[in-house]
């Protein structure tokens, strides 16, 4: 992810834990292979994070950040200035809430076509280290693990107007709502797609869809895992699920089929959905192997067409598959 301008400002609680100071750099972080790696390291761990996805609101009352991005952008202003006034805001904003300090890392990157805005507050962490004569001392380091405000901006997006686009995103954990909610009224959007439940949503339109076409246990097992595996790249890369796409995935001999079964059924589904990392987690399935008897089912279905029966340690499955109900029938 090529960076075309960073930059590193650090926000100070007061004594008494209710004010906040910026402390802004002077200039624009010059290019540099740390930085890049450092803008690369807080990439990954946003994406894999739970998140907020919107639009900027327009007219009276918005925001002024949509208009200060729009003056750089336009060349109006450098990136040094927007850091600054979105810093001085953020101060603004947090102090309502929770006054909480750390270093205010900027990106402005281009991966491909699309260019996008990050900004992230990230705390640094005391630990230790090995200098060059083998001694132990003390070493700072950025707690990226830790990383609970943060937002990206897809600029392409933004500019391009594209209707129903959620171009803002920002984390939302739910150990987080005071600091999602100060980034929200920075940003000045309105929330669009819930990744949660639009995630569940496809996913149970994909389930459908395997019993509606009856597959195998192993056609089954190989469309579940490149459902998986496209969604997990798509977490990694930040970037949306494309339902087309997924679909030529899914079923390579019918690319359009699991696409039209989701328009047909009408799930009311975006044609790209923000995926939901802990939703995915859920999407695996269970198996096991014991005295002739095997079984192997999603693990999202427990709960709903299958339940476990702790005390009596009894499986019971509401629906039984096609294929199975009519070789019992037979017997």
């Amino acid at each position: 992810m090529p960076l075309l301008q960073s930059i590193v400002h650090r926000l100070e609680p007061s004594a008494e834990g209710d004010r906040l100071k910026l402390h802004a750099a002077p200039q624009a972080h010059p290019s540099s292979a740390v930085m890049d790696d450092l803008m690369a390291a807080v990439s990954d761990a946003y994406n894999t994070k739970p998140k907020g996805w919107g639009r900027f609101v327009e007219g009276e009352g918005a925001s002024p950040f949509s208009g200060w991005l729009a003056a750089y952008l336009a060349g109006d202003q450098d990136f040094s200035q927007l850091s600054h006034e979105i810093g001085e805001r953020l101060c603004r904003v947090l102090e309502e809430r929770l006054a909480v300090g750390g270093y205010l890392i900027f990106g402005h990157a281009r991966q491909g076509e699309t260019e996008t805005l990050s900004l992230a507050l990230v705390h640094q962490r005391h630990g230790i280290g090995i200098d060059d004569s083998h001694t132990a001392v003390p070493a700072a380091q950025l707690n990226l693990g830790q990383l609970t405000l943060a937002a990206r901006i897809n600029l392409t997006q933004w500019q391009n107007a594209a209707p129903e686009a959620q171009y803002v995103s920002f984390l939302k954990d739910r150990g987080g709502k005071k600091l999602a909610e100060a980034m929200a009224e920075l940003l000045g959007m309105e929330e669009g797609i819930d990744a949660p439940s639009e995630t569940r949503t496809l996913l149970k339109a994909f389930s459908d869809y395997v019993e509606q076409e009856d597959f195998d246990d192993a056609a089954s097992r190989e469309k579940t895992d490149a459902l998986v595996g496209y969604a997990d790249e798509q977490l990694r890369r930040g970037e949306p699920i494309t339902l087309e796409e997924l679909s030529g995935l899914v079923d390579e001999q019918k690319p359009k089929a699991f696409f039209d079964h989701i328009r047909n059924a009408d799930y009311g589904l975006a044609e790209e959905i923000p995926p939901d990392k802990r939703t995915l987690n859920q999407f695996r399935r269970f198996t096991g192997r014991a005295g002739g008897v095997s079984i192997s089912f999603d693990s999202h279905l427990l709960g709903s067409s299958i339940e476990y029966d702790e005390a009596q340690d009894r499986l019971i499955i509401k629906k039984v598959p096609t294929q199975l109900r009519d070789q019992l029938k037979r017997r």
